[in-house]
């Protein structure tokens, strides 16, 4: 099958990674502070790096997403961005998870256990078998735990801790598509319409509204 030209993107923390990929080859990449104080720094990002592969936004094929779970407004952000994209060039558009994708960007075989900061004391995390052929497995889903649990899951699976805050610095790399793009139970083709990231939690926003008037947060 002939790889599909790919705009990928993730902003599951506070560095947002977008990339042009071409089946397992990279062809341009970039990071922005997604907290930058000058203006939203995604789209002006995607831009360059179009530009610097010689890249027209009418010569994409697909649109990837990191689908989280992490920072809401930032995943809000990214999952605004690649849907606009995709619904104005009529493009397909896929999920990956943003923990997948940080297992994808290690350069050793191993089992690893990627690790983001859910606040509250919380972490989401889930485990991985990454393997020499270049395969992946998922051992644990992605769930929230306590950082307690955490260290505890990645003993019980003699796996290695990273993340943006660990001994071994991973960040969510939308790049790491590459890698993932050969192993289809982890880009999965979302309906554009209805698909919206994995938050996690909810936000922070909500959880003081449904505390407040003691009932959950109607749908809009």
């Amino acid at each position: 099958m002939t790889p599909l030209l790919t705009l990928s993107l993730d902003a599951a923390t506070r560095i947002g990674t977008i990339a042009l990929v071409s089946g397992p080859d990279v062809l341009a990449h970039d990071e922005v502070e997604m907290r930058a104080a000058a203006g939203e720094p995604l789209l002006p990002a995607i831009r360059r790096v179009l530009e610097s592969a010689g890249v027209t936004v009418n010569e994409l094929q697909r649109i990837a997403c990191g689908s989280g779970p992490g920072s809401f407004t930032s995943l809000r952000i990214a999952a605004s961005s690649a849907k606009g994209i995709a619904a104005a060039r009529n493009l397909p558009l896929v999920a990956v998870s943003s923990l997948a994708l940080m297992a994808a960007s290690t350069r050793e075989p191993g089992r690893y256990l990627p690790v983001l900061d859910a606040m509250r004391g919380d972490w989401f995390a889930a485990a991985y078998d990454v393997r020499a052929d270049g395969g992946m497995a998922t051992l644990v889903a992605a769930a929230l735990r306590s950082r307690d649990a955490v260290e505890e899951l990645a003993v019980s699976l003699n796996a290695r801790l990273i993340g943006p805050r660990e001994a071994q610095v991973v960040h969510p790399h939308a790049r790491a598509i590459a890698r993932l793009d050969a192993l289809a139970s982890f880009v999965i083709p979302v309906d554009l319409a209805t698909w919206e990231p994995d938050y996690g939690r909810h936000a922070e926003a909500q959880v003081r509204w449904e505390r407040t008037h003691g009932q959950p947060l109607p749908a809009s």
